[in-house]
């Protein structure tokens, strides 16, 4: 796998900005390297993609194009209101029993790929978003919204959750794909 697909993965994933040491650290390359080829990713990306590479200093993101805000206001606005879908249900469920859970776990157990699911859980105010200085994407539980919404103070207070939190089936999908 080429660099620049390497580097597109992990902003994917990651939805918030990193710094390109950590970058750098994660693939295992030097940083002259990942400014370079983030410098290519700028060149493909932010001329006519609604996709584009920003960058502050030494921190990098993916984001959308500023120019399609109208477009992407309407739907987001569609998306956060009404009941829950399933796939939302089964992932914030997932959230719950699994806390602090990161964006690539929750798709290893739900086998399918979760970021509108978790965007949308976010604006809702459902779900939290936290950095885990050990992992190099954000973590995700249960909001305080959440929790009074369910009628609980904790996590823990949820039905079977000593149980299926620690299912050795979850445990079994996470080390195999890890």
């Amino acid at each position: 796998m080429n660099l620049q697909s390497q580097i597109e993965s992990i902003l994917f994933v990651a939805s918030k900005p990193l710094k390109l040491s950590a970058i750098a650290k994660a693939i295992g390359k030097n940083i002259i390297e990942i400014e370079e080829a983030v410098e290519i990713l700028q060149g493909k990306y932010n001329e006519e993609s609604g996709i584009n590479i920003l960058q502050v200093g030494d921190s990098v993101q993916m984001a959308t194009n500023s120019k399609n805000h109208d477009v992407i206001e309407s739907f987001i606005k569609d998306e956060i209101v009404g009941e829950l879908t399933k796939a939302q249900l089964e992932t914030l469920t997932v959230i719950a029993y699994r806390e602090p859970v990161t964006r690539p776990e929750l798709e290893l157990i739900r086998g399918v790929n979760c970021a509108l699911i978790i965007r949308n859980l976010l604006m809702r105010g459902l779900i939290e978003e936290a950095e885990d200085i050990d992992k190099i994407v954000p973590v995700y539980r249960l909001s305080f919204e959440a929790l009074r919404h369910l009628g609980i103070k904790n996590v823990t207070e949820l039905p079977d959750y000593a149980e299926m939190s620690e299912h050795p089936n979850l445990e079994k999908i996470i080390e195999v794909k890890e």
